[in-house]
């Protein structure tokens, strides 16, 4: 079974993604480090020189790819993901999705922690312009994520929660 993790940046898909992962024995699958890979080139690289749309093409085949190349596996995709190039249903069709549903304030909180200089669209933002932008990001892709299988939000997102739900 494949099991595919979508949310927004910071909703924990990587954290929770190997915890799950190691918790059922499925490898793990980061699907920004499978793209650094690929192309040996950063996210961040990417999008400065090939552009947003351009990137959004090699996230969809590097989508793809995982999804043939392996039968059980837990699959973080990038935030953006689950939003260009029909990749909902693609998900939908070769696994299972959950949608990590965070809420703004956390993710803001969560995001301040980390380096915002290797995420190309939260770089170089004011703590104001972080919450704006991440408000307004989450309720444009809100209508991909609720298209998941299943969603937990924020106060059940554990490794116990998404066993719980994938049992059932």
């Amino acid at each position: 079974m494949l099991i595919f993790l979508i949310g927004l940046m910071g909703a924990g898909k990587t954290t929770l993604g190997r915890q799950l992962a190691q918790e059922l024995s499925y490898p793990f699958v980061d699907l920004d480090d499978y793209i650094v890979q690929r192309e040996n080139r950063s996210i961040a690289a990417l999008f400065e020189q090939e552009g947003q749309e351009r990137f959004r093409q090699i996230e969809h085949d590097a989508l793809k790819a995982v999804a043939d190349e392996f039968e059980k596996a837990v699959i973080s995709t990038g935030g953006g993901a689950p939003c260009f190039h029909n990749n909902m249903a693609l998900i939908n069709e070769k696994g299972t999705s959950i949608f990590l549903d965070v809420s703004v304030e956390e993710l803001v909180h969560r995001l301040r922690q980390s380096d915002l200089s290797v995420r190309p669209l939260l770089a170089g933002r004011s703590e104001a312009e972080l919450k704006a932008f991440i408000a307004e990001t989450l309720e444009s892709r809100r209508q991909y994520y609720e298209l998941a299988d299943y969603k937990l939000e924020t106060s059940v997102c554990s490794v116990e929660a998404i066993t719980a739900l994938l049992n059932n």
